[in-house]
């Protein structure tokens, strides 16, 4: 596939493209700087929680950059770019109908910048800035702020850039339209920002705290093969070159090294500071519901008192990452998970100017095919791969880039990985004697035009964020949102040059196996990812050289240029229809005894696009773990069949997934509606009809096989919630269970378990966008034509339950984590509250999670440092909600579930002390969060089939949760916490896993010693099947009725 993420192994997907987090899974554990709200005691030590702008003396006035920025066709904002006095760039974003304002910072400097001596510098004084300014010297009052006004903020740091991020309620309080005399939460949030880039304060008690955090960052990646990997590639790089650095830092290299060298480590932070943050190295983005002239008056009175230094900005031009001394060599690295893969890496053209015509975009298309005539094609017909990706990415301004491709091996494949790079080399001289073709370069301009014209929003804390970072690239402004989203000129000579950084002297190799060659001699410094390297013999390398200068016919006839994509869209007419209001409920057109489809036009976005999902429901799939085994085992097999006949469809805009739930099979497919009910065909006709041949069923069950023993390796509070989730569901399974019958399971077991359960079955699907009800109508005709079931009866239909927790009982389940090395333990507390479909029992559920979520962050993370995985949510299963904790952690469970009671029990004074303006602002942020709309086709198709799923139909949930927030009293939610949440009432329900670590690394019992006795009584869980079986289900309650969405 292409690899569109483009950069380095541990890139999160969902972040900033290109850019590296320091915390792979930053935003995934909640690294937000959650605001944090210590004890109403100090509640009120913080200014005024809404401040309106003052009157400022007349300043020099900004620059029009521009206000014409290229912009998708049915995109409702206004933009507008200014450069202020103090040489800060801003964009200005208007959007009448967000829910969410926004801003993010970015600051051209990094990683790279860091001291020889002191690695992880940048990170470090990204964390500090959230700790106090001189105006809001209180280190929770801008987390605090936030939290009171439905937002949130979150930082990372890049090799070449950090970038600070945030959202709140764009609307005031009062509900009215925000301006200058009636200023949104924003105006304050921005205040408060503005301050970490004029005075922070670097407090000295906060430093030892945030150094610490630091560390526990580092050591939650340590076990993590993409960070190590990506680690290793970095130390095996150029010395001299910046890229070679550690980068996260640790407490060793950022405290006790330096202090023991006499060093005043918070002098050197600040020096820091001081030395690369100024505002011409900024790039500020600000989205809200406030005029452009607003917005821009906000800025230049908060943002002013950013020094301008003139400073330079940062380029590395005199050093590559890869001289020829780095290349030419093959690399094996011993993984923490059982990987099998093939990495080549190539230096590549520095492309930080060639953004109309990106050269590595045509390039990586063709190398990342996967259709017929591809690399992928070639060695998976072969059985020697799974997956392949390839791209560009950038390291830094003035240093060339790095063109990679990696493939995921099988075992067969990992013998012939001489063979698989020699296939490599052939298949790019075949693109350097088919000299570059211009068809190909047009196909994917037009699907890149018409992606960029019909793209929807995103969330607003994604496009400040993603934007802010894209500022530091030089691109024409009036370019900005769609930059690197469009290509502009077909450059023939560029994608040659492109390909000739692809030869056989310019690129390193780099092997992952647990097991081969089994002789790895090194051990990278940070990570201690154990490798072995050498010089690629010289008999290997004559043959490479043989293939990348190979003619036609010497090479494998398989490998051809892809034919012309059928699947893209021709047909983008969107016929809009003025409605008063967008319906609120989906309606159901088509409902007999084997098949009930959902149907709603789209009426929002307006968009020439439809999403599609089918629940294909029986009873066996998901009735034992083996039968969902051999599901999943099918769904594997039909995702393997389609991934060479249709890739044609996701490259043109089309996605399909055919996966397992508790219900059945479940189909989604989405994309341009022009071609859908053709994607359907295919997809379903593969589904029907698929041979499953022997080699194919051995590849995909020794994928599933390491896929599931993976999956013990996991970060713990990534494994946790699967067996929190086991422990509450009448119906479900963990891996160990799926481990256990794998083995057993032959192809002729799965062939015979697809024509049982496809041949009788009940279909519900839902179909949504820019459709006709005859369209959804063909396509429930092509679903019952297709697959033909014989009805099932209503009384065997799946039903999805949840367990009750009884009034006083205190559970722990106790286990022992598989990844000897891992030093991290982990526990899950679950509070079980009540009925998911009583919406006042959700309702003062999700309020808690309000008011709790950022004062248990504070305490149990910054104050007591208990780990870097903390937070707090609450959260519902498929009938039941309560209330749940997760702390990742050196310490072990037993220390940390007392520290958690510990907090519940003080937290009782505090919600009892809180005063009712607080406790009104927390509402406000809880109904302000219900009452945000879907941003996309995608996001509405979610939740409306989150409600047909579950058989709640509660179509309207969120505006009648909102309403019944607004009735509930802090009185109400007392006497709630004190039944539900507060140890040792006797109404409170608690279950907690506990995953104990292995390794000698973690501390245990010197914290345990410090554990006073209880008076509660714990109960071992020993026997899960007699656990589960003592509990009683929560009955399924529809909300909705179905005849009243009768079409």
């Amino acid at each position: 596939m292409l690899d569109t993420s483009a950069a380095h192994p541990g890139t999160l997907t969902r972040s900033c493209e290109g850019q590296h987090y320091i915390a792979p899974r930053h935003e995934i554990i909640q690294e937000f700087r959650w605001s944090r709200l210590p004890t109403l005691l100090a509640s009120r030590l913080f200014t005024p929680i809404m401040t309106a702008p003052k009157p400022e003396p007349k300043r020099a006035p900004a620059e029009l950059v521009t206000n014409q920025l290229e912009k998708p066709s049915n995109d409702d904002r206004d933009y507008r770019i200014i450069l202020f006095p103090n040489k800060l760039e801003v964009l200005l974003v208007h959007d009448p109908e967000t829910d969410k304002a926004s801003a993010a910072l970015d600051v051209n400097v990094g990683n790279f910048s860091d001291e020889d001596d002191m690695p992880g510098m940048a990170h470090a004084v990204e964390h500090l800035l959230f700790m106090g300014t001189k105006k809001y010297p209180a280190e929770n009052d801008y987390s605090q702020y936030l939290a009171l006004h439905s937002g949130v903020s979150n930082a990372f740091t890049t090799d070449t850039s950090t970038c600070y991020v945030f959202d709140v309620s764009a609307k005031p309080a009062n509900g009215m339209e925000p301006s200058a005399s009636n200023p949104s939460p924003l105006y304050g949030a921005l205040d408060r920002f503005a301050q970490f880039f004029i005075e922070p304060l670097f407090l000295e008690s906060t430093l030892n705290r945030e150094l610490h955090a630091v560390d526990s960052e580092n050591k939650k990646n340590l076990q993590d093969d993409a960070w190590r990997l990506y680690q290793l590639e970095k130390s095996l790089s150029n010395p001299k070159h910046p890229f070679s650095r550690f980068s996260t830092g640790n407490f060793e290299v950022l405290k006790v090294h330096p202090e023991a060298n006499g060093v005043n480590v918070r002098s050197k932070f600040m020096e820091f500071h001081e030395k690369h943050y100024s505002a011409n190295r900024m790039k500020l983005v600000v989205l809200g519901r406030e005029p452009l002239d607003v917005q821009e008056d906000w800025v230049a009175e908060l943002f002013a008192g950013i020094t301008n230094k003139n400073l330079v900005q940062n380029r590395w031009e005199t050093e590559v990452p890869f001289r020829e001394s780095e290349l030419g060599v093959q690399v094996f690295v011993k993984p923490v998970m059982d990987l099998l893969g093939l990495h080549l890496v190539f230096p590549f053209l520095d492309e930080e100017n060639m953004f109309e015509s990106q050269p590595s975009r045509y390039i990586s298309h063709l190398i990342g095919h996967e259709g017929p005539g591809s690399i992928m094609a070639y060695v998976k017909e072969k059985g020697w791969a799974t997956g392949l990706s390839a791209g560009a990415y950038p390291i830094c301004p003035g240093t060339p880039g790095i063109f990679k491709c990696a493939m995921a091996l099988t075992d067969e494949g990992l013998e012939n990985y001489r063979e698989i790079v020699k296939i490599f080399f052939q298949y790019v001289s075949l693109l350097r004697e088919s000299t570059p073709q211009e068809w190909i370069f047009d196909e994917i301009k037009i699907m890149d035009d018409i992606n960029f014209m019909l793209k929807q929003k995103a969330p607003e804390f994604r496009f400040t964020r993603n934007t802010s970072a894209f500022m530091q690239k030089p691109v024409p402004r009036e370019w900005l949102l769609s930059g690197h989203s469009r290509l502009r000129n077909f450059d023939s000579e560029l994608i040659k040059k492109g390909l000739a950084c692809l030869g056989p002297g310019n690129f390193r190799l780099t092997i992952v196996s647990q097991k081969f060659p089994g002789d790895w001699d090194q051990k990278e410094k940070w990570s201690e990812a154990e490798y072995s390297k050498e010089k690629i013999p010289d008999e290997f390398m004559a043959d490479i050289e043989k293939a990348a200068s190979s003619s036609a016919p010497d090479r494998l006839v398989e490998l051809q240029l892809p034919d012309k994509n059928i699947f893209i869209p021709e047909n983008l007419e969107v016929k809009k229809e003025e409605v008063k209001e967008p319906a609120v409920a989906p309606r159901i057109v088509w409902n007999d005894s084997t098949t009930r489809t959902w149907f709603k036009k789209d009426d929002t976005f307006w968009v020439p696009k439809a999403n599609l999902v089918i629940s294909c429901r029986n009873p066996k799939i998901f009735s034992t773990a083996k039968n969902a085994v051999k599901t999943r085992m099918f769904t594997e097999l039909v995702g393997d069949a389609l991934d060479t006949h249709s890739y044609c469809a996701k490259l043109a805009g089309l996605q399909y997934s055919v996966s397992l739930d508790a219900r059945g099979l479940r189909l989604s497919l989405s994309g341009y509606d022009d071609k859908l009910t053709d994607l359907l065909e295919q997809v379903l006709g593969i589904m029907c009809d698929i041979e499953i041949k022997d080699k194919r069923f051995d590849i995909i069950k020794n994928d599933l096989s390491r896929e599931y023993n993976n999956s013990e390796l996991r970060q713990p509070y990534h494994q946790v919630s699967d067996y929190t989730a086991w422990l509450n569901s009448e119906r479900h399974y963990v891996v160990e269970e799926y481990l256990a019958e794998l083995p057993n399971i032959t192809a002729d077991d799965v062939r015979q378990f697809k024509e049982q359960t496809l041949s009788q079955l009940h279909i519900e699907s839902y179909v949504l966008g820019h459709l006709c009800k005859e369209d959804a109508l063909k396509q429930t005709d092509v679903i019952k034509t297709t697959l033909k079931p014989r009805e099932l009866p209503r009384s065997q239909w799946p039903v999805v339950r949840s367990l009750t927790l009884p009034a006083g009982s205190n559970h722990v389940y106790k286990k022992t984590l598989k990844d000897p090395a891992n030093v991290n333990h982990c526990i899950e507390v679950w509070l079980y509250v009540g009925d998911d479909s009583d919406r006042m029992t959700r309702v003062k559920t999700r309020l808690l999670g309000q008011i709790i979520e950022e004062p248990a962050f504070n305490q149990l993370r910054t104050k007591e440092q208990l780990g870097y995985v903390v937070f707090s949510e609450a959260q519902s299963f498929s009938t039941t909600c309560g209330f749940s904790f997760i702390i990742q952690s050196g310490k072990n469970p037993e220390y940390l579930e007392w520290r958690i009671e510990e907090f519940l029990n003080s937290f009782s004074k505090t919600l009892e002390l809180m005063v009712e303006s607080i406790f009104e602002d927390h509402k406000q942020s809880l109904i302000a969060e219900r009452l945000e709309k879907p941003l996309n086709l995608k996001e509405e198709s979610d939740w409306r089939w989150g409600q047909i799923w579950r058989e709640f139909y509660d179509f309207d949930w969120s505006a009648k949760d909102a309403a019944i927030v607004k009735t509930i009293t802090k009185k109400e939610m007392i006497e709630f916490y004190y039944r539900h949440i507060k140890p040792g009432s006797p109404g409170r329900a608690k279950l907690s896993v506990h995953l104990h670590a292995q390794a000698d690394g973690s501390i245990g019992d010197a914290e345990s010693d410090k554990i006073p006795e209880t008076s509660s009584k714990v109960v071992p869980i020993t026997n899960v099947h007699e656990f589960r079986g003592g509990l009683n289900p929560m009955i399924q309650t529809p909300v909705g009725v179905l005849e009243e969405f009768m079409e």
